[in-house]
């Protein structure tokens, strides 16, 4: 079976009104089904752009940004019902039990929602945003088979994803938001090491572009990337496709989970196959 997707390179700029973020997302959107896409990932915090709004001259701050989730919803909604086609729509912040929390979004073509909390909360989220961590790990069952979704920091741990794997997922989408080449590098780096341990595929995209009004997104730093196990069935880079750096901008790819179960029975390696339970804890 084989799945086409595509990341989006979000440029944050600022707006002035939520249509104004609508026509944008809806562009990315009409630009991936040019190609035939079936799954669209946007970044990370790409909502954090409707707290460049002016509302009575006020400016916005965090806590103002679950005000627009029914208006995210149901523009999401409307768009995976309208094009037929799976929507990762980067996070969104959404209030539960009155704490903030960091939120993906998966918009079906159906009109159904799965989300998916932040499971690692950065030191920036906590001390600044003042945000709380999910509670589990979701596993999406889609016609195409099942995925997960796993945000930025929880890239960098590799428990979760090893638990993504044996609840069996092939495919990790990896929404991210980093500022500096340190946060996009070590998003990028912990994103192969996970494809190589758990031989999945991890589709990854950033913002880019500017903010200037809104505290903690003044910069970012982003690239797009559907990465891949390092085996002769797959590039050698372990790269289907990579962005450019900093640019406004999609990528495409087609995903074939065949090849996956190919490597796991007869890869060069077989890292799946060959961790040593033993030795350590097993999430299978």
């Amino acid at each position: 079976m084989k799945l086409r997707v595509s990341a989006v390179q979000y440029h944050l700029h600022t707006i002035h009104s939520f249509e104004e973020f609508v026509e944008q997302c809806e562009h990315y959107i009409k630009a991936a089904l040019e190609f035939d896409t079936e799954f669209i990932l946007f970044p990370e915090f790409f909502t954090t752009q409707l707290l460049s709004i002016k509302e009575n001259g006020r400016t916005l701050t965090i806590n103002d940004l679950p005000s627009f989730t029914e208006k995210y919803h149901q523009a999401f909604t409307t768009f995976a019902k309208k094009y037929n086609v799976h929507i990762i729509a980067g996070t969104h912040v959404v209030e539960v039990g009155g704490h903030l929390r960091n939120t993906a979004h998966l918009f079906y073509p159906d009109g159904k929602i799965g989300t998916q909390a932040k499971l690692h909360i950065t030191p920036t989220e906590v001390h600044e945003w003042n945000m709380s961590k999910g509670e589990g790990l979701e596993i999406f069952e889609t016609e195409k088979g099942k995925i997960a979704i796993l945000t930025c920091y929880d890239i960098e741990f590799p428990e979760i994803v090893r638990m993504a794997k044996a609840k069996g997922a092939d495919v990790i989408f990896c929404p991210s938001c980093t500022d500096d080449r340190h946060g996009f590098h070590r998003v990028r780096y912990t994103s192969h090491a996970r494809a190589i341990e758990n031989q999945v595929y991890v589709v990854l995209t950033g913002t880019i572009g500017a903010l200037p009004t809104v505290d903690f997104m003044r910069a970012n730093f982003g690239q797009a990337a559907i990465i891949t196990p390092n085996d002769v069935p797959f590039p050698p880079k372990g790269l289907l496709a990579e962005g450019e750096i900093n640019n406004d901008m999609l990528i495409t790819a087609d995903l074939d989970l065949e090849l996956l179960y190919q490597v796991r029975e007869k890869g060069s390696v077989t890292t799946w196959r060959d961790r040593r339970v033993d030795l350590y804890t097993d999430w299978e």
